[in-house]
């Protein structure tokens, strides 16, 4: 069965899980948990994401964030190659890190932001890497540290956690461990993994006692919240992304932005400085990922130059999206022109 699309929106609240291949480590040392959470906070400061809750475990990792200027793909895979890069040449080894790719829920904020809070910071607990709750209170790999304030980690959203707890930090900190001592008993807690309407309508048991044909409409393990929210997300879903064959090609795209820009494609290909050549640039790069989602790979040889430099491109581009929206505007009309003429 094809995998499904990924939902993602800006300023969508997402459950994100990471795993080893055949569920070997993907953290050794605390080197390595030290760049892989330095390279989340690069995120944070890039105003990319906001991060409320995470846990690094030997195997696996659990991010609950919220995604900001940049797509959640992107700022995965500028996460994780990074790390993988770094972790393969620190030890020496080649291949793949990660399994597959990563899993992400989209999250109804209201009830399940302050329950994945809890679910997610005590898995060290749960998986015997700490003793107890209060080894877990100083433990430095957990966002609970740092919500205790024990562990300090600036690019960690704790203020929009705490604030739901008490009208001064003392007090927040306070309620906050008795709310996450509360949950422990609970343990790992299945019905925060996804699921959407199946959650909502109580289990596997009302979705059977359905109409038939509704099941797999219900059932959407991207998704945790309640009705009204699965069905807007899957609405929106359907909105925003066109459907593929309208996604034109990367080589359509540069000639467009050549003819509005006046630059030849060989002047971005050979890395010209100039105004001209770096206004392409940024249009192309904007255009391929920003707005038809194409991997830095597809254009990095177009434009002469390495993925993250796509990357700093598009983000440039974005801050002139109107002049190339406007170009696709044009490019579609004319088309439209072109499928009226007789013959």
């Amino acid at each position: 069965m094809p995998r499904q699309a990924r939902l993602d929106a800006p300023g969508v609240l997402h459950h994100v899980m990471v795993r080893g291949l055949e569920r070997r480590p993907i953290f050794r040392d605390d080197a390595g948990r030290r760049d892989f959470c330095a390279r989340l906070g690069a995120l944070v400061d890039a105003a990319a994401l906001t991060v409320y809750a995470w846990a690094l475990l030997p195997n696996h990792a659990h991010l609950l964030l919220r995604t900001g200027g940049r797509p959640l793909a992107r700022c995965m895979r500028s996460l994780l190659t990074g790390y993988a890069g770094a972790f393969n040449r620190r030890h020496r080894r080649v291949g793949h890190l990660f399994q597959n790719r990563y899993k992400s829920i989209v999250v109804e904020e209201e009830p399940y932001l302050l329950e994945l809070v809890r679910y997610v910071h005590p898995n060290p607990l749960r998986a015997g890497v700490v003793p107890e709750l209060r080894a877990l209170d100083r433990y430095p790999w957990t966002g609970h540290s740092a919500l205790l304030g024990t562990r300090p980690r600036p690019w960690q959203a704790t203020g929009a956690i705490l604030q739901h707890f008490g009208p001064t930090p003392a007090r927040a900190r306070k309620a906050y461990r008795v709310f996450v001592a509360d949950g422990i008993p609970r343990g790992r807690r299945p019905e925060l993994q996804g699921g959407g309407l199946i959650r909502s309508l109580g289990g596997w048991r009302a979705v059977a006692a359905l109409r038939r044909g509704r099941e797999a409409y219900l059932g959407d393990e991207r998704i945790l919240g309640g009705a009204e929210f699965v069905e807007q997300c899957r609405r929106e879903a359907a909105q925003a992304h066109p459907p593929p064959a309208r996604r034109p090609a990367v080589a359509t795209l540069l000639s467009r932005v050549c003819a509005a820009t006046g630059c030849p494609p060989p002047a971005l290909h050979h890395g010209s400085r100039r105004a001209r050549a770096a206004r392409a640039r940024e249009g192309l790069a904007y255009l391929a990922l920003e707005v038809y989602g194409y991997p830095a790979s597809a254009v990095d040889d177009l434009l002469g130059v390495r993925p993250p430099a796509v990357y700093r491109a598009a983000q440039r581009g974005r801050a002139d999206r109107g002049r190339w929206d406007r170009l696709l505007k044009a490019g579609e009309a004319e088309r439209n022109i072109r499928k009226q003429r007789p013959g």
